[in-house]
């Protein structure tokens, strides 16, 4: 065992989620000493409900379980779990040299999977709690540069074609709206999650039965104690060896979706940098390319994206593990969960982690905005320039016919490489002596109700999901 503690870790693989992306928060809840000593715990809020039904275990038992939580000898459990080939049993060994006193009443009447699950959902829960707080940050900083932008018209796409104006709040409201939505999901998924509880070997309570005699009222009374102390307001109406693995899959789909706001965010941010109309936070020092030095590549958007495919993947196999477990359980689901449960969240955390840089330091560049704009702008006001000659009593149908030649001729010479000179063919053209093109091509009212839009929807649901949603996190480090 000393010789494979003393590995130098550059050996073998680490996984890049814990060493690279993922926040020191979410990394510590996974960690093996925060999962282990769950265990622990679980253990004592077992003996503390028997011995408060009843049940023959002292309190000087109780007072050496509550000093042995902590530390957990990996070493060990470890080398138990060599001899065993069963991490339950060899953590079980390894607490019970730590305390024993307490020997005799450790693990009475429970199962492993009391143990394993029971803690999993403490990890999923506070998981949960990290996520939501750090979804609340993220709205709220996009929420902030929506306001400030509400007024910045820009050009609006559908198809990937420029299409009526919008401005840049309008474009991050829908974002926030995206989001606004998984963070109801995720809430939804965290009120409700319940203990395992005290459920016995195949979820029958036959082994707590025995101990207490047939005595029902104290069985269920044991579950719901047992399910208050390790903080959670009941457990699982019913489950066999284990809790369903649907719960698993629900909450991997959550994230999944999630990540799938955060992808089209991240895929906005890269078509805006591109067009020069964004840039994400891009530190003094920081190299946007080996072998191109101007570069200021997207790379935060281009990392979340990356990140979000990969949490989209999870669920599906989250999926397929509730679909096979066989009648109370088959151990099939063991080594999924291993990988699934913890990767979906360490990604997803580190998702939020960039999408919070990136609002928090978000640049945009109002001339490029203004620029791309104007290089449509003609064409963009045709429906208000045809209302606007109408009105000064032009025929609707000579009108079009017109604007219709000169907006051809127009789109011919910039494909040959001339600017867009649409307007100025129409101030030449006699049946639009009568517009005031510059008012018609005024940005700022081809937006519509675009400003007004934003103000209505932060200061509306945006900011009461804020308020019912009140933890924030600070600032993670960006580690690459």
């Amino acid at each position: 065992m000393e010789a494979a503690q003393s590995v130098d870790r550059r050996d073998v693989w680490d996984n890049p989620l814990a060493t690279r992306y993922a926040s020191a928060e979410m990394t510590a809840v996974w960690s093996d000493r925060n999962r282990y000593r769950l265990w622990r715990q679980v253990w004592l809020a077992l003996a503390e409900a028997e011995a408060e039904l009843g049940l023959p275990i002292t309190d000087g038992q109780l007072t050496a379980m509550r000093k042995a939580l902590e530390p957990v000898d990996f070493a060990k459990a470890a080398a138990y779990e060599r001899q065993m080939r069963h991490d339950v049993f060899a953590h079980l060994h390894t607490f019970g040299d730590a305390c024993p006193e307490a020997r005799p009443i450790l693990h009475l009447g429970a199962t492993s999977a009391f143990v394993t699950d029971n803690a999993d959902l403490m990890l999923l829960r506070d998981s949960m709690e990290i996520l939501v707080a750090r979804l609340a940050t993220v709205i709220e900083r996009l929420a902030d540069r929506a306001l400030e932008t509400r007024d910045l018209v820009c050009l609006g796409f559908t198809h990937l074609q420029p299409a009526q104006p919008t401005t840049i709040g309008k474009r991050i409201c829908l974002w926030i709206h995206e989001l606004l939505l998984d963070l109801d999901e995720l809430s939804h998924r965290l009120s409700r999650l319940r203990a395992r509880g005290a459920k016995g070997t195949t979820g029958t309570q036959a082994s707590f039965l025995e101990l207490f005699h047939g005595d029902h009222a104290k069985v269920c009374q044991l579950d719901r104690l047992v399910s208050e102390r390790l903080g959670f307001t009941a457990s699982y109406d019913v489950t066999g060896q284990t809790y369903t693995r649907k719960v698993d899959s629900q909450i991997v789909q959550t994230l999944a979706g999630l990540s799938e706001s955060m992808h089209k965010t991240g895929n906005d941010l890269r078509l805006a940098a591109a067009a020069g109309e964004m840039e994400e936070p891009f530190e003094r020092d920081q190299v946007g390319s080996s072998a191109m030095p101007y570069k200021r590549n997207p790379m935060r958007s281009e990392r979340m994206c990356g990140l979000a495919r990969f949490v989209m993947g999870l669920a599906v196999t989250a999926e397929q593990t509730a679909a096979v477990q066989w009648y109370e359980r088959t151990l099939d689901d063991s080594a999924p969960r291993r990988l699934v449960l913890p990767q979906a969240f360490l990604a997803t955390d580190a998702q939020l982690v960039l999408l919070a840089n990136i609002a928090g330091g978000l640049v945009v560049v109002p001339g490029s905005i203004a620029r791309n704009l104007e290089s449509k702008l003609p064409f963009l006001a045709a429906e208000r320039i045809l209302m606007a000659g109408t009105t000064a009593g032009g025929d609707r149908q000579e009108l079009h016919e017109a604007l219709r030649q000169h907006s051809h001729a127009a789109t011919m010479g910039i494909r040959e490489g001339h600017e867009n000179d649409l307007a100025d063919r129409l101030r030449n053209d006699p049946l639009f002596a009568a517009v005031d093109l510059t008012a018609a091509m005024e940005p700022k009212g081809l937006a519509g109700r675009a400003p007004e839009q934003v103000v209505e929807f932060v200061e509306g649901p945006v900011r009461e999901a804020l308020a019912a949603h009140p933890a924030r996190l600070t600032e993670s480090e960006l580690r690459v």
